[in-house]
């Protein structure tokens, strides 16, 4: 990523519900979400409005669209999303890598993968209420 992608990035996160709507994307994963669930989680706002933040994050390069049948799905970017992480940390530690442990730190997945004796558990669970 080079700085006026950067510039265009942060401009698009700079505003409050555009953020918001970058975050929720993250949590949902590449799976995504559509416009009309992205609108409710921001308090249900209209139809345009979510289309207008929505417009403005794609064009940044933050978020991606897909139709699948009527609806358009969006999904966070997210290789977009590392490479504006990769340009803040490029030469965060100037050779003290102490400097940069925190911030290394904070970027570490927390999200537990589903252990084998859970996704068994939810299969049995499943069967008995077929």
């Amino acid at each position: 990523m080079n700085e006026p992608q950067a510039l265009t990035a942060f401009a698009a996160l700079s505003q409050e519900t555009r953020l918001r709507i970058v975050r929720l994307l993250v949590r949902a994963g590449p799976e995504g979400l559509p416009a009309g669930a992205i609108g409710a989680a921001m308090g249900g706002a209209s139809s345009s409005r979510t289309s207008f933040h929505l417009s403005h994050l794609e064009q940044a390069g933050l978020v991606c669209s897909r139709r699948e049948g009527r609806s358009i799905i969006y999904s966070a970017a997210l290789p977009t999303l590392s490479g504006l992480i990769a340009f803040l940390m490029k030469d965060c530690c100037n050779g003290h890598p102490d400097v940069c442990a925190p911030a290394v730190s904070a970027l570490s997945c927390v999200c537990e993968p589903e252990s084998e004796s859970s996704n068994t558990e939810s299969a049995k669970t499943e069967d008995t209420h077929a």
